[in-house]
């Protein structure tokens, strides 16, 4: 199959690789910048994706927001086949209002919110409700580093200050009732012929460091599992099949939700595109070719390619100035990564020389190197959570990056306590933190 990869932010090199490797021809279109140039250099070919578009079987998007309206009212009238976001669906991520009203159209409740222009009538909001709310920019896919979760109304009427003082919010953006719980969300594939079947049940770990301290990265590491039956995707996803159908979706949703103390599921944000890193955390539970199914996908067949109730844990593996990534390229470029291997998902990395003992002696030969701070996402999977977490931190042992490598330590940790609560409200069900904890359900059930 020719395969053209549309990934205009650099999220694609894992799966240009592995769809090499499974014997396609594969064009991977990366957008040219200073942080994105050497990606995938002399590993996959690189090109401009407006050159390729008719040559491709299939093009797969990597995001929603560059290049999606010329694909969508440009190509995909000609035929082409796209597994993307149309410009429509595009917008239920990216427009939190139009994500929160296709929600409520499909009778979903979702937390109480109100869209701001204005930053003086979101303070005086804040100060006259006086209590927690979230901000949530409500524009393009890169505002989202500007999402704000409040400890207090002092906290949140301190951060829209500073955000006029700085001019930082471009367009209007929500605040968001504030709603205490576990934080869980649920993904599927669509086309044509609905859901393939297998609900994403996923949680992620969206902060910088261990205990989920430090700045917000969009996503250091998620656990997650294929299910037959999912709860949460019969309240949250299931009821928006027919507007996604409607606007012609091919690719993958997911649901983003606050499950409170009640059990009840609050939605927080549509993801209508593969996750970054959870696609690459994926890979290990899509069996067979890792293409070929994309492709029935678009013609409305399921290939049921995903192994169904398998953990798999996902940890980012980064270099410094990561999350900020301020250091130039000379600084975070041709590192050597050291003890590559299946389990390693390579992100921004190219092939480079490094020393290497050969023989016996030290030489500069061809290997993988680091094109940006943003280096690879290690996987492991298990039939439980504990099992899964040992086995990417035993694969992350034999790791090595000059330069202090940087990772999460306790992705998963979290749900030893969560996974109970989240069983006694009926979510989740199956998914076992350890096989210990499923011996105790067994007798307390017994």
């Amino acid at each position: 199959m020719r395969l053209l990869i549309c990934d205009p932010q650099g999220n694609g090199l894992d799966f240009a690789l592995r769809a090499q490797r499974d014997g396609h021809d594969v064009r991977l279109a990366i957008r040219q910048s200073e942080k994105t140039k050497h990606i995938g250099q002399g590993l996959v070919q690189i090109v401009e994706y407006q050159n390729w578009v008719r040559w491709a079987d299939l093009i797969f998007c990597t995001d929603n927001a560059k290049w999606t309206y010329d694909l969508d009212q440009r190509w995909r009238p000609q035929g082409a086949k796209i597994v993307g976001a149309s410009v429509d669906t595009a917008e239920w991520e990216t427009n939190r209002v139009r994500g929160m009203r296709v929600l409520e159209k499909a009778g979903v409740a979702t937390p109480a919110y109100r869209e701001f222009a204005d930053y003086d009538k979101a303070i005086s909001y804040v100060k006259r409700e006086d209590r927690r709310f979230v901000s949530k920019p409500c524009g393009t896919v890169e505002d989202k580093a500007l999402t704000y979760c409040a400890r207090s109304p002092e906290d949140m009427v301190y951060m829209l200050q500073r955000w006029k003082r700085l001019s930082k919010h471009k367009a209007p953006f929500v605040l968001q009732e504030f709603i205490p719980g576990i934080e869980a969300a649920v993904g599927a594939w669509f086309g044509p012929g609905g859901f393939n079947s297998g609900w994403c049940e996923n949680f992620e770990f969206k902060k910088l460091m261990v205990g989920d301290m430090g700045p917000a990265t969009g996503e250091q590491g998620t656990v997650l599992r294929y299910v037959r039956s999912s709860k949460l995707a019969r309240q949250v996803l299931e009821p928006v099949s027919d507007q996604l159908a409607r606007d012609n979706y091919v690719g993958y949703v997911d649901v983003n939700c606050i499950i409170d103390d009640a059990g009840h599921p609050y939605p927080l944000e549509f993801t209508t595109r593969p996750g970054w890193p959870t696609f690459n955390i994926q890979q290990p539970l899509h069996r067979g070719d890792c293409a070929e199914w994309l492709l029935d996908l678009w013609n409305g067949k399921d290939a049921k390619t995903f192994e169904m109730n398998t953990v798999a844990t996902g940890v980012v593996v980064s270099i410094p100035d990561y999350p900020y990534s301020h250091a130039t390229r000379k600084e975070v470029v041709g590192l050597p990564v050291y003890g590559m291997r299946d389990e390693f998902h390579p992100c921004e990395m190219m092939m480079g020389m490094a020393p290497q003992k050969v023989g016996g002696s030290i030489v500069d030969v061809p290997m993988m190197v680091t094109a940006g701070d943003y280096v690879l996402v290690a996987t492991g999977i298990g039939a439980w959570v504990d099992v899964s977490m040992k086995s990417v931190y035993g694969a992350l042992k034999d790791l090595s990056i000059p330069n202090s490598p940087m990772y999460r330590t306790d992705i998963g940790l979290r749900l030893k306590k969560q996974l109970p609560k989240l069983h006694a409200m009926g979510y989740m069900t199956g998914l076992e933190y350890s096989e210990a904890q499923t011996g105790q359900r067994q007798l307390l059930s017994a």
